[in-house]
């Protein structure tokens, strides 16, 4: 069967509050473990009103403590924020808490704009080779392998499964080489999906970790029992990608009924792109459209999205995910 997992970025809908998002964020790894679902994962952003999830450790070990057997993990935490010490003493304090359930993603992108990754990290490092050290470090302070001269107390020993992310092949080069497994960023960044993944399958290079190559798809799915309902759910997330793109974003807005249809082909386009790798309608709907990325794409396990307005039909469009899921098989 299919291995699938949930992305969550902790939405702040319009109206809404950080405390009551964080609280529905536990609230959706409880019933996503309930329904079988591989893992959580919460990402790295700043600046940003209308997502909860910057102090990403923090909110990781929130929802550890909310649940008791789904996996938890960053996907990712964007590492040239970070220095690589101050992560593995993070992570490995997660794994000392939550012993094997915690996964780490590392992405090098800001997950920012440029004046808040400024205001972060003070100075902006354009060495194409630094995320790849900085992999490296990280690598070697869970190793203990006494590299650095530095033992990170928590952190070494710890046994917390680095992955690769990315929206490129870059990422892809990087986590077959280090032999290590991959996620790519489809459900927003669609474009380098199929040579990035051929890419890693290619030019993979077994690890300690990690023997044979293992890839991860972003898939944007919004279920509910017809297609007029969860074309209407889809809506909201719709709004606040156009909203982004246009350089105004803003907290989760309510659905709108025929959204799409009222826009120009400014924002037509933009939804045509960024969302690709989408399933959206009734679970038959949903059913064929996933089926045909997995055959496209034969990836190991999905990492679902969706920005859901309304908590309820988020866990709703949850279920439906999982019950179409769970019934297909994993392509040759």
């Amino acid at each position: 069967m299919t291995r699938f997992s949930l992305l969550d970025l902790v939405p702040v809908v319009e109206g809404g509050t950080v405390s009551q998002s964080l609280a529905n964020a536990a609230d959706l790894a409880r019933h996503a473990e309930t329904l079988g679902f591989q893992r959580y994962w919460v990402a790295e952003h700043h600046g940003m009103r209308g997502i909860a999830s910057a102090a990403t450790a923090v909110v990781i070990g929130h929802v550890a403590a909310a649940t008791k057997t789904i996996r938890v993990g960053a996907g990712g935490i964007m590492l040239p924020n970070h220095a690589p010490l101050i992560i593995a003493e993070q992570f490995g304090t997660l794994d000392a808490l939550f012993p094997g359930r915690i996964d780490l993603g590392l992405g090098r992108a800001p997950g920012s704009d440029q004046r808040v990754a400024q205001a972060m990290r003070r100075t902006l490092d354009s060495d194409p080779n630094a995320f790849p050290r900085d992999v490296m470090e990280l690598q070697s302070y869970f190793a203990d392998d006494g590299r650095t001269g530095i033992a990170a107390t928590p952190g070494a020993g710890a046994n917390v499964p680095l992955w690769i992310l990315g929206s490129s092949t870059f990422g892809a080069q990087l986590a077959a080489a280090l032999g290590l497994p991959y996620a790519f960023a489809s459900h927003f960044a669609p474009d380098a999906l199929d040579a990035a993944l051929a890419i890693y399958r290619r030019d993979f290079r077994p690890s300690a970790q990690l023997d044979r190559p293992y890839a991860m798809a972003g898939f944007n799915v919004f279920a509910a029992d017809t297609d007029e309902e969860a074309e209407l759910l889809a809506s909201s997330q719709q709004q606040s990608f156009v909203a982004l793109r246009t350089g105004n974003p803003r907290q989760l807005p309510p659905p709108v009924a025929g959204y799409r249809a009222s826009l120009g082909p400014q924002g037509s386009g933009i939804l045509d792109h960024v969302l690709q790798c989408s399933a959206v309608g009734s679970p038959d709907t949903v059913a064929r459209q996933t089926a045909a990325f997995l055959e496209r794409t034969g990836v190991d396990e999905v990492m679902v999205a969706s920005a859901i307005y309304d908590h309820e039909a988020r866990k709703r469009s949850l279920a439906i995910t999982a019950e179409v899921l769970s019934g297909l098989a994993v392509p040759a």
